[in-house]
């Protein structure tokens, strides 16, 4: 069974920093690109970062908003991806969600996480 459990959202003031976790289960983590998107209240679900798997170099990508500020990294010993955020803002306030696939095509998304809050405020 394919699964997807995000952890590390929360409450944080502007300018601080948070790390999101991902962890996966139920197929083969190392061979498949993981990404994480985010949905905020009336708006689409945007990529925010990816990473390719091990056959591919681990290759990242990023969103232009979150450049400089968020790192995606992963462990495929333990099948972990993360999402280092720092310098954080109002506007990355979002349901942050953890996917399977979809590095660069939302549609590509096979499997998707249940979500993490984050919120930015002062």
């Amino acid at each position: 069974q394919v699964q997807l459990v995000e952890s590390g959202g929360g409450l944080v003031q502007p300018g601080g920093s948070l790390t999101l976790s991902c962890a996966a289960s139920g197929f083969a983590f190392s061979l498949y690109s993981m990404t994480w998107y985010r949905q905020s209240p009336g708006k689409e679900r945007e990529l925010v970062a990816g990473i390719r798997g091990r056959s591919a170099g681990g290759i990242t990508n990023y969103a232009n908003s979150v450049k400089g500020r968020f790192t995606i990294s992963r462990d495929n010993v333990k099948n972990m991806v993360y999402l280092q955020m720092n310098d954080l803002r109002p506007e990355d306030t979002a349901v942050y969600y953890c996917g399977a696939g979809g590095f660069m095509n939302i549609a590509n998304v096979e499997k998707w996480g249940q979500g993490t809050q984050v919120t930015v405020s002062s």
